[in-house]
């Protein structure tokens, strides 16, 4: 598939010998063995590591190995050459990222991840957005449970609410139905470098705080408040603040500027977890609310992860609920039937980068979120490969 000279593979996965980015290469392995879709190879700092896992893992000693580290420049751009797409499951992005972001910008390539840190990806929209445009770089964050399904899925209900009426909701609710996994180490990880950042910088406190801190040439409206818990009267449950939607919120508003405010000028959107009606409802409700754990020192460490049995046993389901201009309720839903964290987000990663690569020159360069970038074509490698279903419920 590769077409300039100087690229020799279509996709690099850059830190393959992490807990996720073992996933990925398995996943490729597994599914893409045969090397008629794509050349790929994979990459980290530790030449040694890389063969373990690819030995480990059953991978084809034609697959390349690639030398690459994050505090070494020189070795970051001759990794980045060598490729049409880079994807990087090295986190946190803020402590690690920039140099291959910078190196992408420059040398005109395509970049997906695993991002949900919102005000590093502000800077680095704000540093090489121009560099991106320029050079028909093309990068798009947030490639995994953040923020996937979310992103998606709005997209998805709002096409359908479109299509019926021929105008956008304008309020639609993201609710998290059930979810078995846990997160990664690398998320707990990212949350806390995120919020050292800003305690200790109330600029970044700011950033971190504005709803369109992506999509800053968007006119504010107020937007819901999803951080406490109440009774939904229209979907008969109680409902709880949701650790993603810090990050899920802001891409989809990222999503309608860049898809020309497809949903609307006045666009609201929030994301709560669904639990239960009575009582019980609100006690889980509350009880979430005041859960830190995943901030706390007890939380997963960086490459650290559930068993395989715990991925093939998790899943989540997620609907988007919105009433059109005649009082209609439509509900789509996003579901999956592995751990989010690891099992789908490694998968939705891979389908990602694939996707980038085979409509790489319908895109102008800048950075994107992947409903815009890539739409109801990503959709449906993740239904046909990925293991998820977008489904109409109402």
């Amino acid at each position: 598939m590769t077409n300039n000279n100087n690229e020799q593979y279509d996709i690099i996965v850059y830190g393959a010998t992490g807990f996720t980015g073992q996933l990925v290469a398995e996943y490729i392995q597994r599914e893409y063995a045969d090397g008629t879709n794509f050349k790929w190879a994979i990459a980290g700092r530790n030449e040694d590591k890389l063969a373990q896992v690819r030995e480990q893992l059953n991978i084809s000693p034609t697959i390349d190995l690639i030398v690459a580290d994050g505090d070494d420049d020189a070795s970051i751009d001759a990794m980045v050459a060598k490729a049409k797409v880079i994807l990087t499951t090295v986190g946190p992005y803020q402590l690690y990222g920039q140099s291959l972001v910078r190196s992408c910008c420059e040398q005109g390539k395509g970049y997906v991840d695993l991002c949900g840190e919102p005000v590093w990806m502000h800077d680095m929209i704000g540093e090489y957005q121009s560099k991106a445009k320029e050079t028909g770089a093309k990068i798009i964050f947030s490639c995994g449970f953040d923020s996937i399904p979310f992103d998606l899925g709005v997209f998805h209900l709002q096409q359908k609410i479109i299509a019926e009426t021929g105008h956008a909701a304008n309020y639609v609710k993201g609710r998290v139905r059930k979810m078995q996994g846990t997160f990664s180490g690398g998320t707990a990880a990212s949350l806390k470098a995120t919020l050292k950042a800003a305690f200790a910088d109330p600029e970044v406190m700011k950033v971190l705080r504005n709803p369109y801190a992506l999509a800053l040439n968007t006119d504010p409206v107020e937007q819901p408040n999803g951080d406490k818990p109440y009774y939904d009267e229209s979907l008969k449950s109680w409902v709880a603040p949701f650790i993603m939607a810090a990050i899920n919120t802001r891409n989809v508003h990222r999503s309608n500027e860049l898809l020309a405010h497809l949903y609307g000028n006045d666009f609201k959107y929030d994301e709560m977890m669904l639990t239960g009606a009575g009582e019980k409802g609100g006690q889980t409700a509350k009880a979430i609310a005041a859960d830190k754990s995943l901030s706390g020192s007890d939380g997963p460490k960086p490459g650290e992860g559930p068993s395989k049995e715990e991925r093939e046993n998790g899943f989540y389901d997620v609907i988007f609920v919105a009433t059109d201009s005649n009082n209609k309720t439509h509900v789509v839903s996003v579901s999956a039937d592995l751990d989010p964290g690891y099992g789908s987000t490694s998968r939705m990663i891979t389908e990602s980068a694939i996707c980038l690569v085979e409509n790489f020159s319908e895109l102008t360069g800048g950075f994107y979120t992947a409903a815009p970038a890539l739409g109801d074509k990503l959709i449906k490698r993740l239904q046909e490969h990925a293991g998820l279903t977008f489904k109409v419920e109402a």
